[in-house]
């Protein structure tokens, strides 16, 4: 497996679950996805295959959706355990300086 090893993504979904306050754990599983479990949803995180344009996969409850980095995976993992979570997107645009 290249980039991330398998244990230091583990060791940091386990932690974004403490700082989250979120039921579960996350366990590698014998394929090499990881898998977390002992929340409401059933969660599975797994490197993308070659030929897509993500590095990661997430299937959240059977819906299976791309990521292209950890911080991706990161924000769909919350997303799907804290349905009230309101992700915040920073967007950067070219525009003129607005006057003071």
């Amino acid at each position: 497996m290249k980039g991330v090893p398998t244990d230091l993504a583990c060791e940091l979904l386990a932690q974004s679950l403490v700082a989250w306050r979120a039921a579960g754990n996350v366990e590698p599983a014998s394929d090499g996805a990881l898998v977390i479990g002992g929340g409401r949803k059933a969660i599975r995180i797994e490197r993308a295959p070659p030929d897509l344009p993500f590095r990661w996969m997430i299937t959240v409850d059977g819906r299976r959706r791309g990521a292209i980095s950890l911080v991706a995976v990161l924000r769909q993992v919350r997303e799907a355990l804290d349905p009230g979570y309101e992700a915040k997107r920073v967007r950067i645009a070219v525009a003129p300086l607005v006057p003071s």
